[in-house]
Protein backbone atom coordinates (compact mmCIF):
# COMPACT_ATOMS: atom_id res chain seq x y z
CA UNK A 1 0.00 0.00 0.00
CA UNK A 2 1.25 3.51 -0.85
CA UNK A 3 2.21 5.75 2.02
CA UNK A 4 -0.10 8.50 3.24
CA UNK A 5 2.30 11.11 1.88
CA UNK A 6 2.18 9.59 -1.62
CA UNK A 7 -1.61 9.34 -1.52
CA UNK A 8 -1.91 12.94 -0.36
CA UNK A 9 0.38 14.16 -3.14
CA UNK A 10 -1.55 12.18 -5.74
CA UNK A 11 -4.87 13.55 -4.47
CA UNK A 12 -3.55 17.11 -4.53
CA UNK A 13 -2.31 16.64 -8.12
CA UNK A 14 -5.68 15.33 -9.29
CA UNK A 15 -7.51 18.19 -7.56
CA UNK A 16 -5.33 20.69 -9.43
CA UNK A 17 -6.06 18.90 -12.72
CA UNK A 18 -9.77 18.89 -11.91
CA UNK A 19 -9.75 22.66 -11.44
CA UNK A 20 -8.17 23.03 -14.89
CA UNK A 21 -10.63 20.69 -16.62
CA UNK A 22 -13.56 22.41 -14.90
CA UNK A 23 -12.33 25.81 -16.10
CA UNK A 24 -11.82 24.49 -19.64
CA UNK A 25 -15.32 23.07 -19.63
CA UNK A 26 -16.77 26.47 -18.67
CA UNK A 27 -14.75 28.22 -21.39
CA UNK A 28 -15.82 25.66 -24.00
CA UNK A 29 -19.45 26.05 -22.92
CA UNK A 30 -19.34 29.80 -23.50
CA UNK A 31 -17.58 29.40 -26.85
CA UNK A 32 -20.04 26.70 -27.86
CA UNK A 33 -23.02 29.00 -27.36
CA UNK A 34 -21.58 31.57 -29.75
CA UNK A 35 -20.34 28.97 -32.26
CA UNK A 36 -23.71 27.20 -32.25
CA UNK A 37 -25.51 30.46 -32.99
CA UNK A 38 -23.18 31.08 -35.94
CA UNK A 39 -23.69 27.52 -37.19
CA UNK A 40 -27.47 27.81 -36.94
CA UNK A 41 -27.45 31.15 -38.76
CA UNK A 42 -25.34 29.84 -41.65
CA UNK A 43 -26.89 26.36 -41.83
CA UNK A 44 -29.81 27.33 -44.06
CA UNK A 45 -27.60 29.15 -46.55
CA UNK A 46 -24.98 26.39 -46.40
CA UNK A 47 -27.43 23.63 -47.30
CA UNK A 48 -29.53 25.79 -49.62
CA UNK A 49 -26.48 26.61 -51.73
CA UNK A 50 -25.66 22.90 -52.08
CA UNK A 51 -29.21 21.89 -53.00
CA UNK A 52 -29.61 24.86 -55.35
CA UNK A 53 -26.52 24.02 -57.39
CA UNK A 54 -27.62 20.37 -57.50
CA UNK A 55 -31.05 21.48 -58.69
CA UNK A 56 -29.60 23.78 -61.35
CA UNK A 57 -27.36 21.11 -62.79
CA UNK A 58 -30.11 18.51 -62.57
CA UNK A 59 -32.37 20.59 -64.82
CA UNK A 60 -29.80 21.63 -67.37
CA UNK A 61 -28.91 18.15 -68.56
CA UNK A 62 -25.33 17.46 -69.62
CA UNK A 63 -23.25 20.61 -69.82
CA UNK A 64 -19.68 20.86 -71.02
CA UNK A 65 -17.93 22.92 -68.37
CA UNK A 66 -14.50 22.68 -66.76
CA UNK A 67 -16.01 22.47 -63.26
CA UNK A 68 -18.24 19.55 -64.21
CA UNK A 69 -15.55 17.11 -65.34
CA UNK A 70 -12.46 15.83 -63.52
CA UNK A 71 -9.12 17.27 -64.49
CA UNK A 72 -6.70 15.23 -66.52
CA UNK A 73 -3.99 13.95 -64.19
CA UNK A 74 -3.10 15.80 -61.04
CA UNK A 75 -3.73 14.81 -57.45
CA UNK A 76 -6.95 14.90 -55.47
CA UNK A 77 -7.06 17.87 -53.14
CA UNK A 78 -8.62 17.47 -49.70
CA UNK A 79 -9.39 20.51 -47.56
CA UNK A 80 -9.09 19.10 -44.03
CA UNK A 81 -10.68 21.12 -41.22
CA UNK A 82 -9.50 20.28 -37.69
CA UNK A 83 -8.56 22.36 -34.63
CA UNK A 84 -5.38 24.06 -33.46
CA UNK A 85 -5.71 22.57 -29.97
CA UNK A 86 -6.28 19.13 -28.54
CA UNK A 87 -8.19 17.92 -25.47
CA UNK A 88 -11.33 17.50 -27.55
CA UNK A 89 -11.82 13.75 -27.38
CA UNK A 90 -11.87 12.07 -30.78
CA UNK A 91 -12.77 15.25 -32.68
CA UNK A 92 -9.50 15.59 -34.61
CA UNK A 93 -8.73 11.89 -34.99
CA UNK A 94 -12.15 11.16 -36.48
CA UNK A 95 -11.56 13.68 -39.28
CA UNK A 96 -8.07 12.31 -39.92
CA UNK A 97 -9.54 8.80 -40.21
CA UNK A 98 -11.69 10.01 -43.11
CA UNK A 99 -8.42 10.46 -45.00
CA UNK A 100 -6.24 7.64 -43.69
CA UNK A 101 -8.93 4.94 -43.67
CA UNK A 102 -11.18 6.22 -46.42
CA UNK A 103 -11.53 5.27 -50.05
CA UNK A 104 -9.08 7.88 -51.34
CA UNK A 105 -5.64 6.53 -52.26
CA UNK A 106 -2.78 7.94 -50.22
CA UNK A 107 -0.42 8.62 -53.11
CA UNK A 108 -3.03 10.66 -54.97
CA UNK A 109 -3.81 13.15 -52.20
CA UNK A 110 -2.73 16.72 -51.67
CA UNK A 111 -3.78 18.23 -48.33
CA UNK A 112 -4.94 21.79 -47.74
CA UNK A 113 -4.85 21.91 -43.94
CA UNK A 114 -7.09 24.13 -41.85
CA UNK A 115 -6.03 23.37 -38.27
CA UNK A 116 -2.66 22.37 -36.80
CA UNK A 117 -3.82 19.01 -35.44
CA UNK A 118 -4.86 17.73 -38.85
CA UNK A 119 -1.64 19.00 -40.40
CA UNK A 120 0.53 17.35 -37.74
CA UNK A 121 -1.28 14.02 -38.12
CA UNK A 122 -1.16 13.95 -41.92
CA UNK A 123 2.17 15.56 -42.83
CA UNK A 124 4.14 12.34 -42.27
CA UNK A 125 2.36 10.46 -45.05
CA UNK A 126 0.79 13.14 -47.23
CA UNK A 127 1.81 16.25 -49.11
CA UNK A 128 0.71 19.41 -47.29
CA UNK A 129 0.00 21.75 -50.17
CA UNK A 130 -1.01 24.71 -48.00
CA UNK A 131 -1.54 25.52 -44.33
CA UNK A 132 -4.43 27.78 -43.27
CA UNK A 133 -4.42 26.90 -39.58
CA UNK A 134 -4.84 30.52 -38.51
CA UNK A 135 -8.28 30.91 -40.12
CA UNK A 136 -9.99 28.36 -37.87
CA UNK A 137 -9.61 30.62 -34.83
CA UNK A 138 -12.10 33.14 -36.22
CA UNK A 139 -13.63 31.78 -39.44
CA UNK A 140 -14.52 34.49 -41.95
CA UNK A 141 -16.11 34.34 -45.37
CA UNK A 142 -13.14 36.23 -46.80
CA UNK A 143 -10.81 33.44 -45.63
CA UNK A 144 -13.03 30.81 -47.26
CA UNK A 145 -13.00 32.86 -50.46
CA UNK A 146 -9.20 33.00 -50.48
CA UNK A 147 -8.93 29.23 -49.98
CA UNK A 148 -11.55 28.63 -52.66
CA UNK A 149 -9.70 30.86 -55.11
CA UNK A 150 -6.44 28.97 -54.59
CA UNK A 151 -7.88 25.47 -54.99
CA UNK A 152 -9.97 26.50 -58.00
CA UNK A 153 -6.88 27.99 -59.62
CA UNK A 154 -5.01 24.72 -59.06
CA UNK A 155 -7.99 22.81 -60.48
CA UNK A 156 -8.13 24.96 -63.60
CA UNK A 157 -4.36 24.64 -64.12
CA UNK A 158 -4.55 20.86 -63.97
CA UNK A 159 -2.53 20.58 -60.74
CA UNK A 160 -5.43 18.80 -59.04
CA UNK A 161 -8.19 16.73 -60.59
CA UNK A 162 -10.77 16.66 -57.79
CA UNK A 163 -11.51 18.68 -54.66
CA UNK A 164 -12.89 17.26 -51.40
CA UNK A 165 -13.83 18.81 -48.07
CA UNK A 166 -13.31 16.89 -44.80
CA UNK A 167 -14.90 18.45 -41.71
CA UNK A 168 -17.06 17.64 -38.69
CA UNK A 169 -20.73 18.41 -39.18
CA UNK A 170 -22.57 19.88 -36.19
CA UNK A 171 -25.92 18.26 -35.42
CA UNK A 172 -26.30 19.26 -31.79
CA UNK A 173 -24.23 19.64 -28.65
CA UNK A 174 -23.48 15.93 -28.33
CA UNK A 175 -23.69 14.72 -31.94
CA UNK A 176 -20.88 15.61 -34.35
CA UNK A 177 -20.52 13.77 -37.65
CA UNK A 178 -17.19 13.51 -39.54
CA UNK A 179 -18.08 14.24 -43.16
CA UNK A 180 -16.27 13.98 -46.50
CA UNK A 181 -17.89 15.99 -49.32
CA UNK A 182 -16.81 16.15 -52.96
CA UNK A 183 -16.76 19.76 -54.12
CA UNK A 184 -15.40 19.46 -57.67
CA UNK A 185 -16.19 18.27 -60.21
CA UNK A 186 -19.77 18.90 -59.21
CA UNK A 187 -21.76 15.69 -59.29
CA UNK A 188 -25.52 15.71 -59.55
CA UNK A 189 -27.13 13.41 -56.98
CA UNK A 190 -29.33 10.58 -58.17
CA UNK A 191 -32.37 12.23 -56.61
CA UNK A 192 -31.80 15.35 -58.70
CA UNK A 193 -30.56 13.83 -61.95
CA UNK A 194 -32.77 11.99 -64.41
CA UNK A 195 -35.93 13.94 -63.64
CA UNK A 196 -37.86 13.89 -66.90
CA UNK A 197 -41.45 13.48 -67.99
CA UNK A 198 -43.64 13.43 -64.91
CA UNK A 199 -40.93 15.05 -62.79
CA UNK A 200 -40.73 17.99 -65.18
CA UNK A 201 -44.51 18.29 -65.13
CA UNK A 202 -44.46 18.32 -61.31
CA UNK A 203 -41.82 21.03 -61.43
CA UNK A 204 -43.97 23.10 -63.74
CA UNK A 205 -46.96 22.58 -61.47
CA UNK A 206 -44.86 23.92 -58.60
CA UNK A 207 -43.92 26.98 -60.67
CA UNK A 208 -40.39 25.68 -61.03
CA UNK A 209 -39.59 26.10 -64.72
CA UNK A 210 -36.71 24.26 -66.41
CA UNK A 211 -33.43 26.08 -65.97
CA UNK A 212 -32.47 28.73 -68.54
CA UNK A 213 -29.31 30.81 -68.43
CA UNK A 214 -28.86 34.43 -69.39
CA UNK A 215 -26.62 35.26 -71.15
CA UNK A 216 -24.85 31.86 -71.39
CA UNK A 217 -24.69 28.75 -69.23
CA UNK A 218 -20.88 28.78 -69.07
CA UNK A 219 -20.75 32.36 -67.84
CA UNK A 220 -23.43 31.67 -65.23
CA UNK A 221 -21.62 28.60 -63.92
CA UNK A 222 -18.37 30.57 -63.79
CA UNK A 223 -20.11 32.81 -61.26
CA UNK A 224 -22.21 30.25 -59.39
CA UNK A 225 -19.78 27.39 -58.77
CA UNK A 226 -16.97 29.47 -57.15
CA UNK A 227 -19.58 30.89 -54.76
CA UNK A 228 -20.84 27.35 -54.18
CA UNK A 229 -17.34 26.10 -53.29
CA UNK A 230 -16.67 29.12 -51.06
CA UNK A 231 -19.98 28.68 -49.25
CA UNK A 232 -19.34 25.00 -48.54
CA UNK A 233 -15.85 25.72 -47.21
CA UNK A 234 -17.15 28.52 -44.98
CA UNK A 235 -20.07 26.41 -43.78
CA UNK A 236 -17.68 23.57 -43.03
CA UNK A 237 -15.47 25.85 -40.92
CA UNK A 238 -18.43 27.25 -38.99
CA UNK A 239 -19.81 23.78 -38.19
CA UNK A 240 -16.32 22.49 -37.36
CA UNK A 241 -15.78 25.23 -34.75
CA UNK A 242 -19.12 24.44 -33.11
CA UNK A 243 -18.32 20.72 -33.14
CA UNK A 244 -14.86 21.33 -31.68
CA UNK A 245 -16.19 23.27 -28.71
CA UNK A 246 -18.96 20.74 -28.17
CA UNK A 247 -16.47 17.87 -28.23
CA UNK A 248 -14.09 19.68 -25.88
CA UNK A 249 -16.91 20.50 -23.47
CA UNK A 250 -17.90 16.82 -23.34
CA UNK A 251 -14.28 15.70 -22.93
CA UNK A 252 -13.63 18.15 -20.09
CA UNK A 253 -16.90 17.22 -18.40
CA UNK A 254 -15.89 13.54 -18.51
CA UNK A 255 -12.40 14.39 -17.24
CA UNK A 256 -13.86 16.40 -14.35
CA UNK A 257 -16.19 13.53 -13.41
CA UNK A 258 -13.35 11.01 -13.60
CA UNK A 259 -11.19 13.24 -11.41
CA UNK A 260 -13.99 13.42 -8.84
CA UNK A 261 -14.19 9.61 -8.79
CA UNK A 262 -10.42 9.32 -8.38
CA UNK A 263 -10.40 11.86 -5.57
CA UNK A 264 -13.13 9.89 -3.75
CA UNK A 265 -11.16 6.66 -4.14
CA UNK A 266 -7.94 8.28 -2.94
CA UNK A 267 -9.74 9.85 0.02
CA UNK A 268 -11.02 6.42 1.04
CA UNK A 269 -7.55 4.93 0.57
CA UNK A 270 -5.97 7.74 2.59
CA UNK A 271 -8.44 7.25 5.45
CA UNK A 272 -7.73 3.52 5.50
CA UNK A 273 -3.98 4.14 5.54
CA UNK A 274 -4.43 6.73 8.32
CA UNK A 275 -6.60 4.35 10.33
CA UNK A 276 -4.04 1.60 9.89
CA UNK A 277 -1.25 3.92 11.02
CA UNK A 278 -3.20 4.95 14.15
CA UNK A 279 -4.02 1.33 14.95
CA UNK A 280 -0.36 0.39 14.62
CA UNK A 281 0.73 3.23 16.93
CA UNK A 282 -1.86 2.20 19.54
CA UNK A 283 -0.70 -1.41 19.33
CA UNK A 284 2.93 -0.36 19.85
CA UNK A 285 1.99 1.84 22.85
CA UNK A 286 -0.03 -0.95 24.48
CA UNK A 287 2.74 -3.47 23.81
CA UNK A 288 5.31 -1.12 25.34
CA UNK A 289 3.13 -0.50 28.41
CA UNK A 290 2.66 -4.24 28.94
CA UNK A 291 6.40 -4.83 28.64
CA UNK A 292 7.14 -2.20 31.34
CA UNK A 293 4.57 -3.63 33.73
Amino acid sequence: MASMRDIKRRKSSIQSTQQITKAMKLVSTVKLQRARQNAEKSEDYFHAMYSTVQSILGRTGSLEHRYLKPGEGGKKAVIVITSNRGLAGGYNSNVVKLITRGELKDEDLSIYAIGKKGKEALQKNYEIKADYSYVIEEPAYADAMAISKEVLSAFENGEISEIYLAYTGFKNTVVHVPTLVKLLPVEVSEETSGKTGEAVKEAEDDNRAPMNFEPEDEEALDMIIPKYVTSLIYGGMIEAVASENGARMQAMDSATSNAEDMISSLSLLYNRARQGSITQELTEIIAGANAIS
